[in-house]
């Protein structure tokens, strides 16, 4: 017994269905009408209005009819059961309204057409009983198939909708795991940096720690929501290594590169955050003189590029490998978020400054579309 499994839709979105089985029981009706005056060499177009007239008031009937059929059939099931949301009834009672509606639809159907060419017709009642159960079968059985045919398109759909609601609730599902992991592991990069400080300056730990207070009130509310505008990712970042200036002095420099026409553009909390330390832990930490760091966003067609930039020590130093956390991560999220459509690389410079740079890739006409 087909049962579409789905996730309940909208009424919005029932409508539409239910009128695009009307528009295909339409076509149904042209389709016989070739039939009939292929077979039988009658006019089309009186074949044409008896067939359209008889196909849509017999998809009718039978559509309105399986709905108080299907709530009867799952009146003690849960009002969220998939079978309930689906209306439908299952095939015996939905066979009960193929023929009511049949009978009734042929009816109708048939008045109207008599009525638009100005002739007359016979119908079920208007005859012995070998013309109604010739009408009667020769209309059954073609509204049976196209039934059956309907209902398994939209079982079909009903699963695919399924399988892709379930696809990316698990995505989401992931995406918060993923964020869950990357905040703790900002705030003990910190304190780490912290607690080195506290042993050689403690009165630059005290400032750095009430930094890193005002840091957390003004950040940690706003990484929860989904996305949030490149502007914020940019003051996110600047607040961050001005935390990092107090313990690196002059050894941290940084430039920032942010056109207007990208600023508002959305992108996913949290996102340079793990380069830029990596920047500062494998790039500047390693290096006596330190370096600057450059963030970057820029348009290549399409697509939405962020650099960040280190000068520091390179993809050469040992120290690059460490545990890989914050590139796995971003890589993650970007999978979950983007599928194919973004990517992060990682390099060396060529440039006389050396250093590594980080480039990460988003679908640029997904983030303009969510930015208004």
């Amino acid at each position: 017994m087909p049962t579409i499994a789905a996730a309940p839709d909208s009424r919005a979105q029932r409508r539409q269905r239910f009128l695009l089985r009307g528009v295909r029981s339409a076509g149904v009706g042209i389709v016989i009408a070739l039939v009939i005056t292929g077979v039988f060499g009658s006019g089309f177009w009186p074949n044409l209005v008896q067939s359209i007239c008889i196909a849509t008031c017999c998809w009718f009937a039978t559509d309105l009819g399986r709905v108080p059929l299907a709530r009867w059939a799952h009146r003690n099931d849960p009002p969220d059961a998939p079978e309930a949301a689906s209306h439908w009834p299952g095939w015996p009672l939905m066979l009960v309204a193929v023929v009511l509606g049949t009978i009734f639809g042929f009816s109708v159907g048939n008045a109207i057409a008599n009525l638009i060419l100005g002739r007359d017709f016979g119908g079920y009642f208007r005859g012995d009983w070998q013309q109604m159960l010739t009408l009667l079968l020769g209309s059954l059985v073609p509204g049976t198939v196209i039934t059956y045919w309907f209902y398994s398109r939209e079982t079909i759909a009903g699963k695919e909708a399924a399988i892709q609601d379930a696809k990316r609730q698990a995505a989401e599902h992931q995406l918060k795991l993923l964020e869950s992991q990357l905040e703790p592991h900002m705030l003990f990069n910190t304190l780490a940096n912290l607690r080195v400080l506290i042993g050689v300056d403690p009165k630059r730990a005290q400032a750095m720690l009430d930094q890193l207070i005002a840091f957390l009130r003004a950040t940690l509310a706003g990484s929860r929501a989904a996305r949030h505008p490149l502007r914020a990712e940019f003051a996110r970042l600047g607040d961050y290594l001005a935390l990092m200036q107090i313990r690196m002095g002059e050894r941290l420099q940084m430039r920032f590169e942010l056109p207007e026409a990208l600023a508002a553009l959305p992108v996913p909390p949290l996102l340079l955050q793990p380069l830029v330390e990596n920047c500062i832990k494998h790039g500047l930490e390693p290096a006596v003189a330190g370096g600057r760091i450059d963030v970057v966003a820029a348009r290549d067609r399409d697509a939405l590029v962020l650099t960040v930039r280190d000068t520091g020590a390179g993809l050469s130093t040992p120290s690059v490998e460490g545990t890989k956390f914050g590139l796995v991560q971003v890589r993650e999220r970007l999978a979950a978020l983007y599928g194919e459509h973004a990517a992060l690389t990682l390099r060396a410079a060529a440039d006389a400054e050396g250093g590594t740079i980080a480039t990460i890739r988003l679908p640029l006409s997904e983030s303009a579309s969510e930015a208004k």
